[in-house]
């Protein structure tokens, strides 16, 4: 009696054992199938193309606050000086730089 519980105790554990690795393998011989292999690279280009319109919308909020944070260093949006002394100055509008005539040979 005590031999056939343990025969049956080994061929119930064989079964599930079996069981187990044939669902391992088809799982496995699955993903690398063609079809599983696509679906898989179809299925990282889409999150590499949702990674990266995260990644640009991230650039271009950080890019416009950098801009803001540089405009405001450099005083780019005022009026530009007022123009002082005898001595003639010119203005440029893009950045309100001043230029002496003298220096420039103008």
């Amino acid at each position: 009696m005590k031999r056939l519980f343990w025969l049956s105790v080994g061929a119930g554990a064989g079964v599930y054992a079996t069981h187990r690795v044939k669902r391992k393998v088809e799982r496995f011989a699955r993903t690398w199938s063609p079809e599983g292999v696509a679906v898989r690279a179809v299925g990282a280009g889409q999150g590499a193309g949702r990674r990266l319109r995260y990644f640009a919308s991230d650039v271009r909020t950080e890019m416009q606050a950098r801009e803001a944070e540089l405009r405001e260093a450099i005083e780019i949006d005022q009026a530009p000086p007022e123009l002082e002394g005898p001595r003639r100055r010119r203005v440029l509008k893009a950045r309100y730089t001043i230029i002496d005539d003298d220096k420039d040979g103008h």
